[in-house]
């Protein structure tokens, strides 16, 4: 009896979404080699360069942590909107308000404002703009009946076209010209509003490490033992089912759609807030659709999206070392990034098809 049973739980821990990530990181490494002795490049060197680039350092390791943290915010919003049955394809967009309105909300405040005052007003006028960019889709989603996809995808380029008209205008953001060198970003936060270091002088590992952290097993409780996230979830399996029920079905919708948006805006609060401290044209630097892609994976799973955004980051920040120390074309790097994202959906399209008895 014991035996029979063996077959069945071993399936299920392979289809867990830890254990997937890992099996697509090893058949990753394995693609990446290819290419590095495919660009002439030693295996050995190429290794040493990427492991300097992700651990060798506080410096790396510190940098790959908050590009992990920004991807988790983004992952994490989008799991909340997954939950209740949207798709938040604006993070990006939502990234981009967040950071205007933190820019705007840190500028504002006095140069000796206090960190205790001024990193939550920050950071919170970034919430508050992202969850107002994500809320425009949602009372269309509710109230017309128009795609969420649709419309957050569009409001991408609203958002970061206002972030690039804002450090253009000398009337809005942009930081007062001196000579034709001087660069279209703001003025420099004040001191009070900017993110501390975590992990001393000599990592750049900022407070967001900890914003994310705390944002990714907050929103993991809520999810899974209130009756909010339950609510939200018995909406998301069936909006007409949940309306018979007395959900209140567009205000958890709104709700929803509003915190994810409010948790991208957040990751560019902290973008803004940290090192150098100002509103800059393109400073998203893509996290938004890199975000998008992490909750996609992950699949609701705050588990998975806290160990997908910690991978992402970490080969982002080695990519970078290998192409500096090891020679190797950026292209290479794009391509092993995007084959472990193929792998990881693949390996998770099968593990549906395998549960729900289709191969």
């Amino acid at each position: 009896m014991t035996l029979s049973l063996a077959p069945p739980r071993l399936l299920s821990r392979l289809r867990h979404p830890l254990s997937l990530a890992t099996g697509a990181a090893i058949l990753t490494v394995g693609v990446g080699a290819v290419l590095v002795v495919a660009a002439g490049t030693d295996p050995s060197t190429a290794w040493a360069a990427l492991d300097e680039g992700m651990f060798g350092s506080p410096y790396s390791v510190g940098t790959s942590l908050n590009s992990a943290a920004v991807l988790a915010l983004i992952a994490t919003g989008f799991s909340v909107a997954h939950r209740a049955g949207l798709v938040n394809v604006g993070g990006e967009g939502q990234l981009c308000a967040g950071g205007l309105a933190a820019a705007a909300t840190g500028l504002a405040l006095p140069v000796q404002v206090p960190a205790a005052v001024g990193i939550p007003l920050t950071l919170c006028a970034g919430f508050l703009g992202g969850a107002g960019w994500a809320w425009i889709a949602a009372l269309l989603k509710t109230r017309r009946g128009t795609s969420e996809v649709i419309t957050t995808l569009l409001l991408n380029f609203v958002g970061a076209g206002a972030v690039s008209v804002a450090v253009h205008e000398e009337g809005l953001l942009r930081q007062q010209v001196t000579s034709s060198e001087t660069l279209p970003q703001s003025q420099a936060l004040a001191e009070g509003a900017r993110l501390p270091l975590i992990a001393g002088a000599q990592s750049p590992a900022t407070a967001i490490v900890v914003v994310a952290a705390v944002a990714v097993v907050v929103t993991a409780v809520v999810l899974r033992y209130t009756g909010t996230g339950l609510k939200l979830t018995s909406v998301g399996h069936s909006p007409a089912a949940s309306a018979r029920l007395g959900l209140p079905v567009s205000r958890l919708q709104e709700g929803g759609l509003a915190v994810a948006g409010g948790l991208a805006g957040l990751a560019g609060a902290c973008l803004v807030a940290s090192a150098p401290y100002v509103l800059a044209e393109h400073f998203s630097s893509g996290y938004g659709f890199t975000g998008l892609v992490v909750g996609l994976l992950a699949r609701g799973s705050l588990t998975a999206v806290a160990a997908v955004s910690l991978l992402l980051g970490f080969l982002t920040s080695g990519g970078i070392n290998l192409q500096l120390a090891a020679g190797v074309p950026a292209s290479s790097v794009q391509i092993v990034q995007s084959v472990l994202v193929l792998l990881i959906a693949a390996a998770m399209l099968w593990s549906n098809r395998r549960a729900g008895g289709t191969v």
